[in-house]
């Protein structure tokens, strides 16, 4: 069941005895959580109705036995279970699971990760009640993510605010959705989303990050690769090695699998470097950066670039590093980089 079916069946009131919330992305099942704490129970209903249990601190048999009773002047009651991965002997939720109380909702949030649906456990939450598993997106899925999630709030935004935003924070849906609510609350409706915007209400620099330093690189623009890492190597935290040696791999990476493919249309380019493009122009943008690498970088010249990045990432973690600062090292890699041959 996807979240919005599950979501469409809760806002009809048609309720089932047992929900099993799990998976790697907390978004979605605290979006959830929230929906079953507001709206199943009015206030008053709440004071004999309502019971939320932490996993660390549940025992099955409790749980079993506040499961089984009869709601207190309410159609049902609600018992939520939050960080079930926690509970230890939450396997013995099976029995109540198959003869479960109708008027009880009893919700059970596995968070972070996972649970094996090939146990008992599994298999029984699977048979008599609803599954719901939230998954993590990919690096490709976020941009479109974003642009939904604003759609709905009523803002449009452009791509390289975006990618901007994409670059910046990551996969982690609840981080970005905190940052864009923040941002929703100082921008009215309406508003076309720029990196101006975003630098001013997020806090990430529209000319300092490792969106800017990649497009840096490509361009072989030294001057601007400089004042980026000099900026980099004042700000470490917002911007350390491992994650700018990474994000960088990924990038010429793609851009040495865009030599292969540089005959290909820009839409076809975009979804062979695994990204996700809704339409022509935003394939133009995505795959631009990649374009102007292969112009100034040959396919040899690229596999230098790889190279450096696994040296310098093992030097990054103290290998054939005689405690050279983390700001050297980056130094020295833009540098390597710029001047490949």
């Amino acid at each position: 069941m996807t979240f919005n079916e599950l979501l469409t069946q809760l806002k009809k009131k048609e309720y089932r005895s047992v929900y099993l919330l799990h998976g790697e992305e907390s978004f979605y099942l605290d979006k959830i959580i929230a929906f079953f704490e507001q709206n199943v129970l009015n206030e008053s209903e709440k004071a004999f109705n309502y019971t939320v249990v932490y996993g660390k601190e549940a025992q099955a048999k409790s749980l079993i036995d506040a499961a089984s009773r009869y709601p207190m002047m309410a159609s049902h009651q609600l018992i939520i279970l939050k960080e079930a991965q926690e509970m230890r002997t939450l396997k013995d939720l099976k029995v109540y699971v198959e003869r479960a109380v109708p008027t009880t909702i009893f919700v059970i949030c596995h968070k972070h990760k996972r649970l094996d649906m090939r146990t008992t456990f599994g298999k029984a939450v699977k048979k008599h009640g609803v599954v719901f598993e939230s998954k993590k997106l990919y690096d490709n899925q976020i941009p479109n993510w974003i642009e939904d999630y604003l759609r709905e709030k009523q803002y449009k935004i452009q791509p390289d605010a975006v990618a901007m935003i994409a670059e910046y924070l990551g996969t982690s849906l609840s981080k970005v959705a905190n940052e864009l609510d923040k941002l929703a609350i100082n921008v009215p409706k309406g508003t076309t989303i720029t990196s101006q915007i975003i630098q001013d209400n997020i806090g990430i620099s529209k000319d300092y990050n490792i969106f800017e330093l990649q497009n840096a690189l490509g361009e072989r623009n030294t001057l601007k690769a400089n004042r980026i890492i000099n900026y980099f190597i004042a700000n470490p935290r917002k911007n350390p090695l491992v994650v700018v040696i990474g994000t960088l791999y990924g990038f010429f990476s793609k851009a040495y699998m865009s030599h292969s493919l540089r005959n290909l249309v820009d839409f076809e380019l975009a979804k062979a470097l695994g990204m996700n493009p809704r339409n022509e122009y935003a394939a133009a943008f995505q795959v631009k950066k990649y374009k102007t690498t292969i112009r100034n970088f040959s396919r040899h010249q690229i596999e230098e670039v790889i190279h450096l990045l696994k040296r310098y990432d093992l030097r990054s973690k103290g290998v054939e590093n005689n405690a050279t600062p983390e700001g050297e090292l980056m130094k020295e890699l833009v540098f390597q980089i710029l001047n490949v041959r």
